[in-house]
């Protein structure tokens, strides 16, 4: 269509103006400029479009400067023009952080941050403040100052709960966005739960906090018996180790294990947590567990044929195998019974010396069934 101007009435907002007449053809999200003589044109290389959830998009542009042939090949100078005549707005901070770490026998927390863009002759203002604002612990300030860099250190804190302010600022006094995080100085809090998980012949402790925090660690401490006081756990339990979690090996299925953790940070340490399990009891799982890493020379060859073979519990009712102290005779006995009728095998086999220091040897094989209450017997020897 045919370019209609109009004249603006007023700017209610910095995002927002209300025109003298609106035309009637301008459908929502038409295209339109903005003509002022304090506005000059600047160009722009899209570099990212970015759909937000409200059905909004986040576009992220370079400017584009036309002569920069010049300004790279020929050494040429060039300013480009500001987008208004108030160019020099201080810009907002972002990506503030804190980080503590111990300062003789008080601490000191070094603050960071960034902008989003650089603005000649800016400075930060920060300012540290402690307390709640609530009744009884009103908010107080701790120091202020004034610096030319995105980093400032505050040396010789003590214990307590802090809120870091940082914001931009001109030489006209303007100032940007600010940005504000809150962070303590304080030993941390005692788990607030321990997850027991069970494994064979292990248990895995995992601590957790109440609120997350990524400078908190966890001491373990493990005892086969309940310890009542932090005395008794620090003087009668095994310490495992520091971690954000802890496998416990070489525990007795069946038998409680006493598990104590407590949270450290750099400035110390808090109470103990208990927490009591037991590692797994799947009979099962424990036979799968050992299936083909134990040989015939470290388990008796009955109990792997029953690993292997389950089948045989069904037909084999008894077996019994009894060696003497000397190892010089073995017997063994097999024994099945169904209904009326039973079927017993017996063979012995023995090594002995007579009266006359003689060596013998005895082998002796019997086979009995029985059937109606009538045994029937046969054997050799």
């Amino acid at each position: 269509g045919t370019p209609f101007s109009t004249e603006i009435q007023s700017q209610p907002a910095p995002d927002r103006v209300v025109l003298k007449v609106m035309p009637e053809t301008v459908q929502p999200y038409s295209i339109w400029g903005l003509k002022l003589p304090s506005l000059k044109r600047r160009l722009f290389r899209c570099v990212r479009i970015k759909e937000d959830d409200d059905g909004t998009y986040a576009i992220t542009a370079v400017q584009h400067v036309p002569e920069k042939e010049s300004i790279v090949d020929n050494g040429a100078h060039f300013d480009p023009l500001p987008g208004t005549t108030n160019g020099i707005i201080p810009p907002a901070v972002q990506h503030l952080v804190v980080d503590t770490d111990n300062d003789s026998i008080l601490y000191q927390a070094k603050a960071k941050w960034d902008t989003p863009r650089v603005v000649k002759g800016v400075r930060f203002v920060v300012r540290l403040t402690t307390g709640s604002g609530k009744e009884g612990d009103p908010v107080r300030l701790v120091t202020t100052a004034t610096t030319s860099e995105t980093e400032y250190a505050f040396h010789e804190l003590p214990l307590g709960d802090y809120t870091l302010t940082v914001r931009a600022i001109n030489g006209f006094g303007q100032q940007g966005e600010p940005a504000s995080v809150a962070f303590s100085i304080q030993a941390p809090e005692a788990p607030s739960t321990i997850e027991m998980t069970p494994g064979y012949f292990q248990i895995t402790v995992t601590p957790y906090q109440a609120i997350y925090d990524a400078s908190v660690q966890y001491e373990f401490w493990y005892s086969a018996t309940q310890l009542a006081t932090a005395a008794d756990i620090q003087s009668k339990a095994q310490y495992l180790g520091t971690g954000s979690f802890w496998i416990k090996d070489n525990i007795r299925p069946g038998h409680d294990a006493w598990f104590y953790v407590r949270s450290v940070n750099r400035v110390g340490k808090s109470a103990f947590a208990e927490a009591s399990g037991q590692c797994s009891d799947d009979a099962e799982g424990y036979l799968a567990f050992f299936d083909g890493k134990i040989q015939q020379t470290q388990l008796a060859k009955e109990l792997l044929d029953k690993m292997d073979n389950t089948a045989l519990k069904q037909d084999i009712a008894d077996i019994s195998k009894t060696v003497s102290e000397t190892k010089n005779e073995i017997e063994q006995t097999v024994n099945k019974t169904l209904g009326d009728q039973s079927a017993t095998i017996s063979q012995i086999q023995k090594v002995q010396t007579d009266t006359d220091n003689n060596l013998n040897a005895l082998y002796m094989l019997k086979v009995q069934k029985t059937k109606d209450g009538v045994p029937y017997v046969a054997g050799i020897g």
